[in-house]
């Protein structure tokens, strides 16, 4: 919100964004080597926000974008929730052919439940890229990664971020 506070005009709150490269684009688009880097730091962006008990809801690449630095930044606001609301789950074995066939979930599905097994169908990452992601961070698309995350957060664990890689830390 903006308001006038006499001689000032005054901003209550304000989002700042840096100019960026929808990674959907730039994988498209960059050599080999800067593409893997990108998608490498993407699955840790997933992983900062969701130890900031942050879930993107919606994990497509051209939801993220790549700085001029080559970091990994989210940008879509919309769809993010607490972590610690939700609910993460292994889907269920079907029992039948049909089971396996419907085009509707035939277990129960609670509003705040996620399949992180699903994630995968929805990456959008082509060959290489999608295997060195699985590589890295092949616990993303596994329920016990999140329900992990959660149940820290649930129970007070503040769990450190480190914004930079182990080759730039300081060591005493």
């Amino acid at each position: 919100a903006v308001h006038s506070d006499g001689s000032s005009v005054v901003i209550d709150h304000a989002y700042v964004e840096r100019r960026v490269v929808p990674l959907d684009l730039f994988i498209r688009t960059a050599d080999r080597r800067s593409a893997a880097a990108a998608v490498l730091d993407y699955g840790a962006a997933i992983k900062d926000l969701a130890r900031s008990n942050i879930f993107p809801g919606d994990m497509l690449t051209k939801n993220f974008g790549v700085t001029r630095h080559g970091r990994v930044v989210f940008y879509d606001y919309d769809e993010l929730t607490d972590l610690a609301g939700r609910r993460f789950r292994k889907l269920p074995e079907p029992q039948s052919v049909e089971d396996e066939m419907a085009a509707e979930p035939w277990f129960g599905v609670a509003e705040n439940d996620i399949y992180p097994e699903e994630f995968g169908a929805f990456l959008g990452l082509p060959g290489p890229l999608r295997a060195a992601f699985e590589r890295h961070h092949l616990d993303l698309l596994d329920a016990g990664f999140w329900e992990s995350i959660r149940r820290r957060i649930v129970d007070g664990d503040i769990i450190e971020i480190v914004p930079y890689g182990d080759h730039c830390r300081v060591r005493n």
